[in-house]
């Protein structure tokens, strides 16, 4: 981890109020997951074409999040069955900026992911009223949801330096419940967020030259998976083995 550190270090800076042309809170997500023996490679390819944001001197920043569904875990079985216009719902914590959010994510039937989000004072186990209440106007339905599970990590976001488009990569994953808890440490997660999606992105050049492919992968998802192993899964079968592998994959690349 010295090495990609000091790597990161190495890419020109950009600061959050900087990022602003580029928040993308309507976007499509394009995301990879890759073991963490590639970043190195991976990285050094990238600083040509990206800055890294910085905040008071920091490049890798903390997040904590914790997720609700419903008692039937409606939000990950419309994930694990397909639905369009599928919701999640969490707190998120930027640990870094000292922020924290009530956010709503919505896939919709275009493929597009819209984030939705009001500023709230510290991460809860329970909605307050004004929050229900939110959650309500913005899914359309009042649902009643409870929290299920912690999913923490560390994030670098980069910026690209001319097209509108940013990357985000998760490591050092961990997530929990009351009773159990697991890790996806040793892979990284990465997102590409563009206002459309577009192969030219210099990341996803760079991903497929080590063969690196696109995949459709959910943190909330795979945790719930871990966390709950006798839920239902046949669906994500593929995405099971998918991880297992890269778990135990070591970097090839020259």
């Amino acid at each position: 981890m010295e090495n990609i550190n000091s790597i990161i270090q190495s890419f020109n800076p950009i600061s959050l109020s900087e990022m602003d042309d580029v928040k993308l809170m309507s976007r499509t997500d394009t995301k990879f997951a890759f073991n963490a023996s590639h970043l190195q490679l991976i990285l050094s390819k990238l600083k040509e074409y990206y800055s890294v944001l910085e905040i008071d001197g920091k490049r890798m920043h903390d997040y904590k999040s914790l997720y609700f569904d419903t008692k039937e875990r409606k939000f990950y079985l419309d994930h694990h069955n397909g639905r369009v216009n599928r919701n999640k719902i969490r707190f998120r914590e930027y640990v870094g900026s000292g922020l924290t959010f009530l956010e709503i994510k919505l896939k919709n039937n275009k493929g597009k992911t819209i984030k939705k989000r009001i500023k709230v004072d510290s991460i809860t186990d329970d909605l307050s009223d004004k929050q229900q209440k939110y959650i309500d106007k913005i899914v359309g339905n009042k649902l009643e949801v409870s929290a299920k599970q912690w999913i923490d990590f560390s994030r670098v976001t980069f910026v690209h330096n001319t097209h509108l488009e940013r990357l985000t990569m998760d490591m050092n994953l961990t997530f929990k419940n009351k009773i159990k808890e697991g890790d996806l440490k040793n892979i990284v997660i990465a997102e590409v967020k563009q206002e459309r999606m577009s192969r030219s992105s210099d990341f996803m050049k760079i991903a497929k030259e080590i063969s690196i492919l696109p995949v459709k992968i959910s943190k909330y998802c795979i945790s719930t998976l871990e966390l709950n192993p006798e839920i239902k899964q046949n669906r994500f079968k593929e995405k099971v083995l998918f991880i297992n592998k890269l778990k135990l994959q070591k970097n090839e690349s020259k």
